[in-house]
């Protein structure tokens, strides 16, 4: 009874969600849509924006973009309903119990750089808005490093909690700005004339979209598996990802057309509207900080085969002000180039390995005999990301469609020289 009551104040991070403790859609939606919410996914936007015309440039790009990233997060929120596990526990089956621990690292690893920079991007937002000296942003950064994080330290309700009262709160705010925008181009019409002044590829553009959240999405299963049904799984999933990634997005852009301006901050003050902008960005990166030092204590807790996601989450928060203090709010666009190349393989093979091997059926993980090292898992991986990173297409299609592919034909001529071996 101990242990079941621990499991639960815990969020079960070593084994699979029992059915009693699943969420309705509605606690599921505004948890992934607070997740969405987020401030650099309308610089990713803004960086779109100033690159190519709205019509039909950039309605192409971002609905192309986010249904890619929609369908992707369904698919594996899918599995992760039916097996109760998230994305690091389901990377036990296909690269094995060691193996599974390099993923752990390349996730944990980039949420906990998405947590430095939305630390910093809230401190220096702030020191600016309060016209304070700068030597003491780096204070708030470290204040506000541990202070994003405790709504994720109570687990998946002070995620709910804080997610139903912020995102109708975001939404409000962003319409507002939205409609300042268009009134200041002189209508939206006006906004199909604009000529952007910078030049990127659609390839790096869709990367841009998808990299936004390649990795926050692949470990979206960390909630959705919480969804009390397929349906759950799957619709909660398209509304956040493709529709809320989708909205975020288009707001950048259309800052950036009207403005050529790409940080959200700086058309906030040039509309006039910093007081409501900084309560909306407040919002916006606390509901995003709390899901992203989540995640990497999901991932910490499997790296380290421990119950005490608490405590991980705390270490978590450490790690990434220390990052926000060493400059992580420069690093942005790089970073999700770099997301959108080499994380969504990891979804690509976890799919391959729940449809193709074990026939969308994973045992129980406690009675799974597994691998220390899965290495048709990990050499699929090696070899999906290295051709998405010099791939001339679009590198999130390549990554997934090769991680499938090739976990999917490895795996299945593994088996077939078994046989006849035995």
């Amino acid at each position: 009874m101990e242990t079941l009551k621990k499991s639960i104040v815990e969020d079960f991070p070593l084994e699979e969600v029992p059915k009693e403790n699943r969420k309705s859609f509605w606690s599921l939606t505004s948890v992934l849509l607070g997740f969405t919410f987020f401030t650099a996914t309308m610089w990713a936007g803004g960086t779109l924006g100033t690159a190519f015309k709205l019509f039909p440039d950039l309605l192409i790009i971002i609905t192309f973009g986010n249904l890619l990233l929609g369908a992707y997060v369904a698919a594996l929120g899918y599995i992760s309903f039916k097996s109760g596990l998230n994305t690091v526990m389901m990377g036990r089956f296909c690269f094995g119990e060691y193996g599974s621990k390099i993923i752990d690292l390349i996730l944990g690893i980039t949420q906990i750089g998405w947590y430095a920079w939305g630390t910093a991007t809230i401190a220096i937002i702030l020191s600016e808005f309060l016209g304070i000296d700068k030597t003491y942003t780096k204070y708030l950064m470290i204040f506000f490093g541990f202070a994003f994080c405790w709504t994720a330290i109570i687990g998946y309700k002070g995620l709910e909690k804080l997610s139903i009262v912020a995102v109708p709160m975001m939404i409000i705010l962003i319409f507002i700005s939205i409609y300042i925008s268009i009134n200041d181009a002189g209508g939206f019409i006006r906004l199909l004339d604009i000529i952007p002044t910078t030049e990127l590829s659609f390839s790096a553009a869709i990367t841009i979209v998808f990299g936004t959240f390649a990795s926050g999405g692949t470990q979206a299963t960390n909630w959705i598996r919480f969804a009390s049904s397929g349906k759950t799984a799957i619709s909660s999933s398209l509304i956040a990802f493709f529709l809320g990634n989708g909205f975020m997005i288009f707001i950048g852009t259309i800052g950036a057309l009207v403005y050529q301006e790409a940080d959200i901050v700086n058309v906030i003050k040039i509309q006039g509207i910093l007081s409501l902008g900084i309560i909306m960005l407040f919002l916006n990166i606390w509901t995003t900080q709390d899901n992203t030092v989540y995640n990497f204590s999901a991932a910490g807790c499997n790296f380290l085969r421990t119950n005490k996601r608490k405590l991980v989450t705390f270490a978590g928060a450490a790690i990434g002000t220390f990052l926000a203090l060493f400059g992580m709010y420069e690093w942005l666009v790089p970073f999700i180039i770099l997301l959108g190349t080499f994380i969504p393989p990891i979804g690509g093979i976890i799919m391959a390995d729940f449809m193709v091997k074990h026939k969308f059926n994973y045992p129980l993980l406690k009675n799974a005999n597994l691998p220390q090292f899965n290495w048709v898992g990990i050499f699929s991986y090696i070899l999906s990301s290295s051709a998405a990173y010099f791939s001339p297409f679009v590198p999130p299609i390549v990554g997934i469609l090769l991680g499938f592919s090739l976990y999917a034909i490895f795996g299945l001529a593994g088996n077939k020289f078994y046989l006849q071996r035995i």
